[in-house]
């Protein structure tokens, strides 16, 4: 059996990541990994999420499962940190996943269990592990146009028209706040126009909001999530605790589906789908999470160390914006400090992204997706004359 497996290419990230450790040049820059870092390179552990460890390691009694949906405090914590009180709770069932990954792997999983002959719409360019996904499961896919790599902003009529050939009961993804690769967001009047045209067209909405509050503020970000959940009538949500918490290693998520159908069946199909993954969701990270969202201190000192963070990457792409002025002589990247959250693409061609890793020891992704956050005040200079020197 094993001798017919066919090599499975190799993730680009996971590759840009093992050229960097095996460079062996003092002065490299890697703005391939998508994790926030510090000033010093850092993942640093939040210290709300410490303070929480501490307190569930002397308070802990047992290691048994938790519940198979996972624990109702976090699965109703996290809720209301996404939603608000933009949808009655008696149309809201979730579930605890692996990170939002999993979440996103149960959501299309029910889509192929719900209605097998949907197609999946997602952005052009969108995270590589969306179309992965989908293409591993046999769902029919097909995209919609987004980003306008000549102005670095929103190609809004390109995906209106192409959203305008969704069919009924399609499935329409899309990023809640800070896009993934582009960094370039809907604005709230565009969002309103994307929500009419999916309510005529009567399809789902499918929202991953990974960075809820690493770009504009926690309910600034969730304010289109939110929106959506109110006006359509069935709504999917993948979220991760990843980022805004910076419990990567944790597996932190949530699945959230709103419908008029009875809640019961719903909730117990998304038990289902977990029994058949993963059985029993991980609970270390969900219960932090918990404990800050619950604990009033806690989950103040997690806000305003979310807010430094969130400030920082907003002083980088400003001082990025200017620097890349200052060496190329225009301002053909000032959509750097408009765009959000952790990424931007720079649109820099292939063999000019392979001209700063080769020459300069800048690595990013091959489409030029730069990770805002492991840039510092002294290497914003570095990355900007390198830019110049390739253009």
């Amino acid at each position: 059996m094993l001798t017919e497996l066919k090599p499975q290419p190799a993730d680009k990230i996971l590759q840009l990541i093992q050229m960097y450790k095996d460079d062996p040049r003092e002065v490299k820059i890697d703005l391939g990994v998508g994790v926030y870092k510090d000033a010093t390179g850092l993942t640093p552990v939040m210290r709300a999420v410490k303070a929480a460890e501490k307190k569930l390691w002397e308070a802990e009694t047992t290691k048994a499962y938790t519940g198979l949906a996972g624990e109702p405090a976090y699965l109703s914590a996290l809720t209301r940190l996404i939603l608000g009180d933009a949808v009655p709770a008696e149309k809201v069932a979730a579930i605890a996943t692996p990170g939002g990954t999993g979440a996103i792997r149960q959501a299309l999983e029910l889509v192929k269990m719900a209605s097998p002959n949907a197609t999946v719409w997602i952005s052009n360019p969108t995270w590589p592990n969306h179309p992965s996904i989908i293409k591993f499961l046999g769902i029919a896919m097909q995209e919609y146009r987004y980003f306008d790599a000549e102005t670095g902003g929103v190609d809004f009529d390109g995906m209106l028209a192409d959203l305008d050939r969704v069919k009924p009961g399609d499935v329409v993804l899309l990023h809640g706040c800070c896009h993934n690769p582009t960094g370039a967001n809907l604005n709230l009047v565009q969002w309103r126009e994307v929500v009419a045209l999916l309510k005529a067209k009567q399809a789902v909405a499918f929202v991953d909001i990974a960075y809820q509050g690493f770009g504009d503020g926690l309910d600034a970000d969730a304010e289109a999530t939110r929106l959506v959940a109110r006006e359509l009538p069935e709504v999917l949500i993948a979220a991760s605790c990843s980022k805004n918490f910076g419990i990567y290693r944790e597996r932190t998520g949530i699945l959230i589906a709103i419908g008029s159908a009875d809640r019961t069946v719903t909730q117990g199909n998304l038990a289902f789908l977990n029994r058949q993954n993963y059985s029993f969701p991980p609970d270390h990270g969900a219960r932090l999470v918990t404990m800050i969202l619950e604990d009033d201190a806690l989950r103040a000192d997690w806000k305003a160390e979310l807010e430094e963070v969130r400030l920082n990457m907003l002083t980088l792409r400003q001082a990025l914006a200017d620097a890349l002025r200052d060496a190329t002589g225009s301002d053909r990247f000032g959509f750097v400090a408009e765009h959000r959250g952790m990424f931007s693409r720079l649109g820099l061609s292939p063999d000019q992204v392979e001209k700063l890793r080769a020459d300069h020891g800048i690595y990013m992704v091959g489409d030029s997706r730069i990770n805002i956050a492991g840039l510092n005040a002294q290497t914003v200079p570095v990355l900007a004359k390198a830019v110049a020197a390739v253009l």
